[in-house]
């Protein structure tokens, strides 16, 4: 008797995150009153900023995204011999999901969870990925967990492998970073945390990869104003800024900043504010850490049981570690 095919499964969507117009603009006003004047950098995600970001990926300066993915593919059996088959893996900042996606087979996860700030980039997305793995449980939730990393039931009970790749640890600050990575040991209760870490290197190497010589990470900064424009209703004119790249020794991070070009004065409603000629905004941090800087940060986060893999040339690494 021939059974009955198995319906495929649908992706379930969950949106935690509820943008307040209010509130965004009251950021973004305190941040360019500031003394330095600072932007916090997800306002570079915009739709074109994404798209940018994507372009910048494939530049030869740009060395993390392709070094990563090399680490991935050349070691990702050896990864998968430290993770219990039949986890929930929970993709923070999915974006694409691509990432994740090629480790679905080695893993072996029993559901996948793709967090990003909206659900809506997410739809697409796993609706094609769970054609190609129709019996893989997915989620998708809408979350800024930049301020809180917390899952709704929806997403799942037991163990998690906690999958932050990319080196987007390098947007928060050493203490930013421990707090963030507390929070990702108590969601991986039972599980682990699985995460691309950028190293320290030679400044040269460092300052090419966020000033290319095509000019794209250059139009990535600046549309960072276009995108405050139409959020705060301000009115920034990009011509009248240049985008400055620069390694901070002291604190090991590279800096991104947009610069005047001449005197300028910006105006929103209810305020404005002036810059002299050379003045420069904030907009970006992404900091760099040595093998052993990350391994005790993971420690004092309470992770045990580290391991890592790094490339030949010791340019990134990836760390797993226990929860």
């Amino acid at each position: 008797m021939n059974q009955a095919p198995i319906p495929p499964r649908t992706p379930r969507f969950v949106q935690l995150h509820q943008s307040d117009d209010g509130a965004v603009r009251a950021e973004l006003a305190r941040g360019l009153l500031n003394d330095p004047a600072h932007l916090h950098p997800k306002h570079l995600y915009d739709a074109l900023g994404s798209r940018l970001f994507d372009a910048i990926t494939e530049l030869p300066e740009y060395y993390p995204t392709r070094t990563e993915a090399g680490i991935f593919a050349r070691y990702a059996p050896e990864i998968a011999a430290q993770v219990a088959p039949g986890l929930t893996l929970v993709d923070l900042g999915a974006g694409n999901c691509q990432k994740a996606a090629r480790l679905f087979e080695v893993l072996r996860p029993a559901r996948y969870v793709a967090v990003d700030i909206s659900t809506n980039f997410l739809q697409a997305t796993l609706a094609h990925l769970q054609r190609q793995h129709p019996t893989l449980d997915m989620v998708g939730v809408g979350l800024d967990f930049s301020a809180r990393l917390a899952l709704p039931p929806l997403a799942g009970a037991g163990p998690r492998l906690v999958f932050y790749p990319g080196s987007s640890i390098g947007n928060f600050t050493p203490l930013e970073a421990l707090a963030f990575l507390r929070q990702a040991r108590e969601l991986a209760q039972g599980g682990g945390l699985l995460i691309g870490v950028d190293l320290v290197k030679p400044l040269a190497l460092l300052e090419r990869a966020y000033d290319d010589a095509l000019g794209v990470t250059a139009a990535f900064n600046r549309n960072m104003l276009l995108h405050i424009n139409r959020l705060l209703g301000s009115d920034f004119e990009v011509s009248q800024w240049r985008h400055r790249a620069l390694f901070n020794a002291a604190d090991a991070r590279i800096e991104m900043h947009l610069d005047a070009l001449q005197d300028v004065t910006v105006r929103w409603r209810g305020a404005q504010r002036q810059f002299r000629q050379g003045q420069s905004i904030h907009t970006e941090n992404s900091y760099k850490y040595t093998p052993a800087q990350f391994e005790a940060l993971l420690r004092e986060a309470g992770f045990s049981k580290l391991h890592q893999w790094r490339d030949a040339q010791d340019w990134f690494a990836v760390f797993l570690a226990c929860a």
